[in-house]
């Protein structure tokens, strides 16, 4: 069900972010203002980067990203799960972190850090139970690739420790 980012996922990661940005939570955000989605692979796989599809009879139903960002650290990106596959039942959201996860542990990295909106108040709970810690802004390290609708950022050691060594 979950497996690597592959050309003809293109279109349908692109909608399935889009649809819940726009249509669930009014943010006001289109394709062009996140160029990371024209190029998964040129964006995501260098380094200890990569990107990651959960699919239901080939249609993308999920998405978890990390973004290498230099000296042992990542940032997790696109952690997005289609309405009808969230929750603690279908365990989606749950697969794909752990896959990430797995990643980044199997990489050598040791910190990974995210940004998110004030509005995914279920994600800030998700991170939360799974050892990421809110950081302030001013803590992120120089690389890390910020969005603008970021506004709440979260850090976690790979190990499972919530403590980062900042930048």
């Amino acid at each position: 069900m979950i497996g690597p980012f592959a050309p003809a996922d293109q279109q349908g990661v692109l909608d399935l972010i889009l649809s819940i940005q726009r249509d669930e939570y009014g943010i006001a955000i289109t394709a062009a203002d996140q160029p990371d989605l024209t190029d998964i692979p040129a964006f995501y796989g260098p380094g200890a980067g990569g990107f990651w599809v959960a699919r239901q009879d080939s249609r993308p139903v999920g998405t978890v990203a990390l973004k290498d960002i230099g000296s042992g650290a990542v940032a997790l990106r696109k952690m997005f799960v289609a309405a009808s596959h969230r929750g603690r039942a279908a365990g989606v959201a749950q697969a794909l972190l752990d896959t990430a996860l797995a990643a980044a542990r199997d990489r050598g990295v040791t910190q990974i850090w995210l940004g998110t909106t004030d509005r995914f108040v279920a994600a800030h709970r998700f991170y939360e139970k799974n050892g990421f810690a809110l950081v302030e802004a001013e803590t992120l390290p120089p690389g890390f690739p910020r969005m603008a609708v970021d506004n709440r950022f979260y850090a976690r050691a790979v190990d499972g420790s919530a403590r980062c060594a900042s930048a």
